[in-house]
């Protein structure tokens, strides 16, 4: 068998890749068996579970004398669920996973073996990001992880832990390491990103402090970003920021779920309805530009036809311009799974409506983009990104890391055409 070429493969969310990329860096540093192949695995839904066993098959198959190795959140959720596959050789936790120590001390000599630990004990982060280089135009950093709050569909909290916030130093050492390698953009990142500094002792201490504090350590950074938010935890320093500092991007996706009172409850979020309608009323008349992501669970259970219609509904009146919409899949172990379920058919037809309506509120947000001049930061030499996180495609190669200014002069279902200024 020759060497394979791809070393991690990833499914999941955003801080899985950034947690892939590092791994990726310990298996060259400590010259790991060359046909080691490390699946990061989701447990999100159970078709990314599904996914990633598909996807174990197939290499094992093409490529006999593999090494199997098994991470992520589905691993720690259930880890010899992994173990058991014929094709697995070894399966690691969350905890170790980032953990460069653990790497440096890695065998694949023994096999059937289980690499976990309680991720509940954990309390600290200390994954050490440093020399994440290759990561194109944008930076992505991870400045929290792991959940305190129990969504009742949720099992991520027992892949990842509770919350635990990285420090300010290391945060900012990062940060400085990656202006040092001409990044344009940061990205914070987490799986709860509004908890950041929740568990200290200074009461300052907020999402809102610390996007505050970046900006004004770092004056010569173009481009700070947040990811993912929970809009019950918009802290009002953040906001701030927001309406006086243009170097925050006017772009905040939420993690909204359902646009349903008695269904929300259901879920155990902590927002309602006109939260989330106050929220995004708020944040455009601090910056009228800003566009809003979401994403939204179709089909949850118990969910009536106007509780599903309250979703659309929320989703128009809020004008959320991007949706990400998840068709309910149970998760074992959570109490959404013993609930009410509805027919795979009602779910799917319910996120074709939910995808329909994200469709046209992107075709006329984009529409209104037509003609306008914005500022691009170019990755992949033809493709990049608008303050407010549009895609734009040009029909010309531009050095990556480029910041551009550009003309809209079109668009398609996928993005924004752009043409250099």
């Amino acid at each position: 068998m020759t060497e394979l070429s791809k070393k991690v493969i990833t499914f999941g969310c955003r801080l899985n890749n950034l947690e892939s990329e590092l791994i990726d860096q310990q298996i060259k540093e400590h010259s790991i068996d060359k046909n080691v192949v490390i699946f990061n695995t989701c447990a999100v839904t159970s078709e990314a579970e599904r996914k990633a066993r598909q996807s174990i098959r197939k290499i094992k198959k093409e490529n006999p004398n593999a090494k199997i190795v098994v991470t992520g959140c589905s691993a720690q959720i259930n880890p010899n669920k992994w173990l058991e596959m014929e094709e697995v050789s070894n399966v690691i936790g969350n905890s170790e996973k980032t953990k460069k120590e653990f790497w440096e001390n890695f065998s694949l000599h023994q096999d059937n073996e289980l690499n976990t630990s309680d991720i509940m004990s954990v309390k600290e982060d200390e994954t050490d990001f440093t020399g994440l280089v290759n990561q194109n135009s944008r930076y992505f950093l991870q400045i929290q992880n792991g959940c305190d709050h129990r969504c009742t569909f949720c099992i991520i909290p027992y892949g990842r832990g509770n919350s635990r916030s990285v420090s300010i130093n290391k945060i900012l050492d990062n940060i400085n390491e990656a202006l040092q390698n001409n990044f344009k953009e940061i990205i914070l990142t987490g799986v709860d990103l509004t908890s950041w500094g929740k568990e200290s002792l200074d009461q300052d201490h907020s999402l809102g402090f610390l996007v505050k504090k970046i900006l004004n350590e770092f004056k010569t950074l173009p481009r700070l970003r947040v990811s993912s938010i929970d809009p019950a935890e918009i802290d009002y320093k953040l906001m701030e920021v927001l309406e006086h500092e243009h170097r925050l991007m006017p772009h905040l996706h939420l993690s909204i779920q359902h646009g349903d009172d008695l269904i929300l409850k259901r879920m155990k979020r902590r927002h309602l309805y006109r939260d989330v309608i106050n929220l995004v009323k708020e944040a455009r008349r601090r910056r009228p530009e800003i566009t809003f992501g979401a994403d939204i669970i179709s089909g949850f259970p118990t969910e009536s036809y106007e509780a599903h219609r309250n979703t659309l509904k929320l989703i128009e009146e809020a004008n959320i311009n991007f949706v990400h919409v998840f068709p309910f899949s149970p998760r074992e172990g959570t109490p959404a799974a013993k609930m009410q379920l509805l027919s795979t058919e009602v779910i799917t037809e319910r996120a074709k409506e939910i995808r329909h309506l994200s469709h046209k509120n992107k075709m006329s947000y984009f529409k209104s983009m037509i003609n306008k001049q914005k500022k691009v930061l170019v990755e992949e030499g033809n493709k990049g990104y608008t303050e407010c996180f549009s895609k734009v495609h040009f029909n010309e190669n531009i050095p990556s890391g480029s910041l551009v200014e550009a003309k809209i002069i079109s668009s398609n279902n996928n993005n924004l055409e752009g043409i250099l200024l």
